[in-house]
């Protein structure tokens, strides 16, 4: 389980950040069922799986902290292997609520700001931007949303998809780089985050140009998240350069073909950031 884990963290199987900390954190029950000779060989298979999986993607915050908190929190706990199981039991069932409910908690405080009629437009696919959405809508609220394709991987037809199946919202699919051309249909402009490190918002490519471009035509800009994503700790940033076949399937001779996961968005371009502890400005 730990290794098929790891396996679709880095082919990026999994889009949201959130969900990626949840299922690493639940694969590390693999060890609950394995032999070991004494407590510290536990411990050290668990420092060097959960290492692994936070690996997978280093860019993660979500991953990193919860893989950290995992391991820490175990280390030196127990005299006994059976001890130590035990509370790592305990431990990956704190630690994934916490994911979830702070998820459910950012999506609840985000879904307070729509207003009925509004115009949004968003980026990539945002499991908590689009529950936010469904519960706006839920709650009577008629909501038309721009969503870009997000190339390569085109994650944002995915979140069309979802969108076309809520009540109360009209959803439109355009290609990237009309984003500049659309903003002066939309009241603002409702993007994720896969982490916030300092004054840099770091999120699916393509966020820092529609953020750019929402600067100068005056559209707002708000980020949604959970307070887990704001990291004031150690954690280095590492951005990810995807598979060249993402982008073309060919390569072509002399070409050397770009493709970064996630670019960096200057918190001056933020207008609101919105976590399960509140909303404030960006």
């Amino acid at each position: 389980m730990i290794d098929e884990t790891i396996e679709e963290i880095r082919r990026m199987e999994t889009h949201s950040s959130s969900v990626v900390a949840v299922k690493a954190t639940g694969a590390l029950r693999e060890l609950l069922d394995r032999d070991y000779r004494n407590v510290e060989s536990y411990e050290r298979d668990l420092e060097r799986n959960a290492g692994a999986l936070r690996r997978a993607n280093p860019s993660h915050a979500s991953l990193h902290k919860a893989m950290r908190e995992v391991v820490e929190a175990v280390l030196g706990a127990s005299d006994t292997v059976e001890g130590a199981k035990s509370h790592t039991e305990e431990v990956i069932g704190r630690v994934t609520e916490e994911i979830e409910t702070g998820k459910r908690r950012a999506a609840a405080e985000a879904a307070e700001t729509f207003e009925d009629g509004e115009t949004v437009l968003t980026h990539d696919f945002s499991s908590t931007v689009l529950e936010a959405i469904e519960t706006a809508a839920g709650e009577g609220r008629h909501l038309t949303a721009y969503v870009t394709e997000a190339r390569p991987r085109y994650l944002g037809r995915k979140a069309a998809r979802r969108l076309a199946e809520m009540g109360r919202v009209e959803p439109h699919l355009a290609v990237d780089s009309a984003a500049g051309h659309l903003l002066d249909r939309c009241d603002r402009v409702i993007v994720g985050m896969d982490c916030i490190v300092e004054d840099t918002l770091y999120n699916r490519v393509g966020t820092f140009p529609i953020a750019a471009a929402a600067d100068v035509v005056d559209v707002p800009v708000t980020v949604v998240g959970s307070q887990s994503k704001i990291i004031e700790d150690d954690f280095v940033f590492e951005n990810e350069s995807r598979p060249p076949a993402e982008v073309i399937r060919e390569p072509v001779e002399g070409v050397r073909i770009e493709n970064p996961a996630y670019d960096a968005t200057p918190m001056s371009l933020v207008d609101e950031v919105v976590t399960d502890r509140g909303h404030y400005d960006g």
